[in-house]
């Protein structure tokens, strides 16, 4: 007797069976089958009903086969005019209140995870949005290899929001989160054990959790086999990305792949992680300095490592100065290394959907060049946002870092406002819209490096200026106080929300 989980609405010999629910059949092929598709969240992806996908676990083996193979097992009765059930509260967390309002956040993988658990207590309606771009620390080595986006940011953000309310949810986050040592060799042979269920990092994960888990870890260990000719070093090796990358290879999704893991990891179904470009291809970011230069790689714009695997230090102090500021970014063919070479790739649907439905658009503080710009350099985006009539918020950066060295406030502003515009890049897709049109709103972390230029600020037209509690940490320096920052967004969009209320 076999046992399959249903991530959508279908019928097992007759038996009708809804997102979350379990059912059992004969099936002697295989000892554990997961059927993966969710028509409400994601209508495309696995197109119905024959090209879809089973997931087929074996415990250590994983096989792929059509539907066509087992029409006797499973037909598709689902169709647009019959709207599924919700999913069941065994799957995701409660939904959300009434009142919450929706966000979009504009981010990397890394600053604005500080403020992720605090940003739950005011509301769960969020969309992170995130750039596939990153290729540095194992992200690098995942894309060298298998090639494809790169998903550490949003295996970071996903880890982020994840559930945390029981010890077995720690454990898969635990799982998940952890980075395998600097030493390769240490690093081959915890990952070895790792893989092979082993390793202590499995106690307290179910069965179900841990070959869910472990099948797609198996897969990805495989892939790299099949590659007998390029050696992968797992030093300083992400779990969660390898789990991620498994996924996305298998199901040739990237969307699937993140589905997969907020299923494991249990993320409130109206918290969105969407990738800005939803690829199977690898993408590399190139930027454009003011003296000419072109800099080829997310990592040698930001924080280029020497070719080295260890973590990444992105403090200004810590890697030399740029020997120009940053004009733009633009996107570049993988073997491109100047501008003749750039590529215009198309924004995730799902991020203009968002885009043109939410309560508040947010620009979050880090990277600004590499991690906040490669969303919107992107057509389509700036169109919308400058058409919103809602708060447009920059949250400003407490400290400079290599890219933004030498930077004032109104400085971030006209950088964000000529990428929008897509000033510098092809001529006929830019825009020429004002700076207030795409940001009406600055938070400014309380002893922040950043000087506030007020007045440069007013003929941007920005008026709203407004201090927030802020901590020091002893790596980045100035950040925001999180509960303070959140205070303030509160505030902020209620404020007007409640004026557009009157107004109606």
């Amino acid at each position: 007797m076999n046992t399959a989980l249903a991530f959508g609405e279908w019928r097992f010999h007759g038996q009708r069976s809804f997102h979350g629910d379990t059912f059992s059949g004969n099936a002697d092929t295989f000892s554990r089958l997961y059927v993966v598709w969710d028509p409400p969240r994601f209508p495309r992806l696995l197109p119905p009903p024959f090209s879809s996908a089973l997931l087929l676990l074996n415990y250590s083996s994983l096989f792929l086969h059509s539907l066509s193979q087992y029409q006797d097992l499973l037909s598709y009765p689902w169709l647009p005019s019959t709207a599924p059930p919700a999913p069941s509260s065994s799957i995701s967390n409660s939904s959300p209140r009434p009142s919450q309002p929706s966000l979009l956040v504009f981010s990397g993988g890394t600053a604005f995870n500080g403020v992720v658990e605090e940003l739950k207590q005011l509301t769960t309606r969020v969309a992170h949005v995130l750039p596939v771009s990153d290729d540095g620390g194992s992200t690098a080595e995942i894309v060298r290899v298998l090639g494809g986006p790169a998903v550490g940011d949003i295996r970071s953000r996903c880890l982020r929001l994840s559930d945390q309310s029981n010890a077995e949810a720690l454990a898969v986050r635990r799982l998940l989160g952890h980075r395998l040592p600097l030493d390769p060799k240490d690093a081959k042979s915890q990952w070895y054990d790792i893989v092979g269920g082993e390793h202590s990092f499995w106690k307290g994960v179910s069965r179900p959790y841990s070959e869910t888990i472990r099948a797609f870890l198996v897969y990805f260990q495989n892939e790299i086999l099949r590659r007998p000719n390029e050696s992968f070093c797992f030093s300083n090796g992400s779990i969660g990305n390898f789990f991620f990358a498994g996924a996305r290879i298998f199901f040739q999704s990237l969307d699937a792949a993140i589905f997969l893991f907020s299923r494991v990891s249990d993320i409130p179904a109206e918290s969105l992680v969407l990738p800005v470009i939803s690829t199977n291809d690898r993408l590399t970011l190139g930027c454009e300095l003011w003296d000419g230069t072109i800099i080829r790689g997310q990592n040698e714009i930001s924080h280029p490592t020497n070719g080295f695997m260890q973590p990444i230090d992105k403090g200004c102090s810590s890697v030399p100065a740029l020997p120009s500021r940053i004009k733009r970014v633009f996107y570049m063919s993988s073997e491109g290394r100047n501008s003749l070479h750039e590529v215009f790739p198309m924004v995730n649907a799902s991020v203009l959907d968002q885009l043109s439905n939410v309560d508040c658009i947010v620009y979050a503080m880090g990277s600004l060049f590499t991690s906040v710009c490669p969303s919107l350099v992107l057509r389509g985006i700036g169109e919308i946002i400058s058409s919103r009539n809602c708060p447009k918020v920059l949250l400003l950066n407490g400290t400079h870092d290599r890219e933004t060295s030498g930077f004032s406030a109104s400085g971030f502003v006209t950088s964000i406002t000529d990428t929008l515009n897509r000033k510098y890049g092809d001529p006929d897709s830019c825009m020429e819209n004002l700076p207030n049109q795409y940001i009406n709103t600055l938070l400014v972390p309380k002893d922040g490096q950043i000087p506030i230029d007020v007045q440069c600020l007013t003929s941007q037209g920005i008026f709203d200026v407004i201090m927030v509690e802020s901590l020091c940490d002893p790596k980045v320096g100035v950040i925001f106080n999180p509960k303070s920052l959140i205070d303030t967004l509160a505030n902020l969009i209620g404020r007007y929300m409640n004026t557009n209320v009157m107004k109606d």
